[in-house]
């Protein structure tokens, strides 16, 4: 039996070595344990809790009212007031700013498969806190979302909005943002990277100099969604208002193309981060060693029986998830604690790169997701696209 080895809590340490096993006693995330007489100690890790999310307002002083009425006709198609001033918006700053830093944390949507993300927290105006029904952190390439709503559970339309705002279309994966109304300077693409790569990674940023208008696009669609509610009638560095819309499709035919492998790239780092890395490394041929490891140990101990490829999947998922947890035992002692990924869901709040999937990615396998190959982009609508516009009505 292992033996555990803490000091006393009047002691005082006398060495350098005694004042590091103090500091691992006195943390309630790690366990020294001795495994052997010469006194190798080994840690044990375990999963640390997040924090709880944080009211970003005072709920006392929040309202919520519905848009102003800006039109004349309220068109049904693009969910929004027509034949109105345009510009009514133009002006106004955004009331305040999401701190991811500060505000990220657990909500009671941890804990459900298949939530969205708050939207008033990407605007930093949400006041429920960890009592919040949405997601308060950061979308990931786990967070998988069906193709017709956006992060934030909001439907999309067929077609995109003439001024290129709004929640967006299902026919084409956006992943590029128009940024206008920016303070020209000689540091501008600096400025821009700063802010917008808070939301997520940043893949390229365009900055047209002498215009004051970025193309800013984001490796993933889901951080794109994020990033344009956060940065909508945001301020960068010179007190600015922005314009924040979707871009137009790239008639460059070398944006197309990597346009396309980017899709087929995420795809496939899904599928990897997805599998134990053994499993990866045997289909893919970099484990020469694998077929002969699975030939010894497939038996499990059984003379003439070689185990199939689930049983054999379920052993090395098994270990993997064992490892991840940080359990001790192997995968006999994951699979007594709740291995599968439905428990490990349950067991929230976690860390946030503790489990394996998202709820949103365990929602959308249950829905019958699939990662399809890359659509054909479509035509370039032309360059009459109005984006002054600042009508955020969806």
């Amino acid at each position: 039996m292992a033996d555990v080895d803490t000091l006393p809590p009047q002691s005082l340490p006398t060495t350098e070595e005694d004042a590091e096993l103090q500091d691992e006693a006195s943390n309630p995330e790690t366990a020294v344990i001795t495994t052997n007489p010469e006194k190798k100690m080994k840690k044990v890790k375990k999963v640390k809790k997040r924090r709880p999310a944080r009211p970003q307002v005072d709920p006392a002083t929040f309202k919520t009212e519905p848009p102003p009425q800006t039109g004349t006709i309220f068109n049904i198609w693009y969910n929004k007031w027509s034949g109105g001033d345009r510009d009514v918006q133009a002006q106004t700053a955004a009331p305040n700013r999401c701190n991811i830093v500060k505000d990220s944390g657990y909500t009671r949507a941890d804990s459900i498969s298949g939530s969205y993300f708050c939207l008033f927290f990407a605007r930093g105006i949400c006041p429920k806190g960890k009592d919040c029904e949405y997601l308060h952190r950061l979308p990931t390439l786990h967070d998988l979302f069906n193709p017709n709503v956006d992060c934030f559970g909001r439907d999309k339309h067929a077609d995109y909005r003439d001024d290129m705002g709004g929640v967006g279309s299902f026919m084409r994966q956006n992943r590029t943002l128009y940024v206008g109304r920016i303070h020209v300077t000689d540091d501008i693409e600096e400025i821009v990277a700063r802010h917008f790569q808070e939301w997520g990674q940043v893949d390229r940023v365009r900055v047209l100099n002498t215009r004051g208008v970025a193309f800013v696009t984001y490796t993933n669609q889901a951080n794109s969604e994020f990033a344009k509610e956060a940065m909508a009638h945001q301020a960068l560095d010179n007190s600015e208002i922005l314009n924040v819309r979707w871009a137009t499709v790239d008639p460059n035919p070398a944006a197309a193309k990597r346009e396309a492998r980017m899709i087929e790239e995420q795809a496939a780092e899904a599928v990897r981060r997805a599998l134990p890395p053994e499993y990866v490394a045997e289909l893919e041929g970099r484990d020469p060693e694998a077929k002969k490891r699975r030939k010894i140990e497939g038996s499990f101990g059984l003379q003439g029986y070689d185990a199939p490829d689930d049983v054999w999947y379920a052993r090395e998922k098994a270990g993997w998830i064992a490892q991840n947890m940080g359990i001790e035992g192997g995968e006999e002692q994951a699979m007594l604690e709740g291995s599968e990924e439905q428990k490990m869901l349950e067991i929230a709040p976690l860390e946030e790169d503790g489990g394996i999937f998202s709820s949103s990615t365990i929602a959308a396998i249950k829905g019958g997701f699939s990662v399809g190959t890359a659509r054909k982009p479509a035509a370039a609508a032309g360059p009459l696209v109005g984006y002054g516009s600042d009508d955020d009505s969806d």
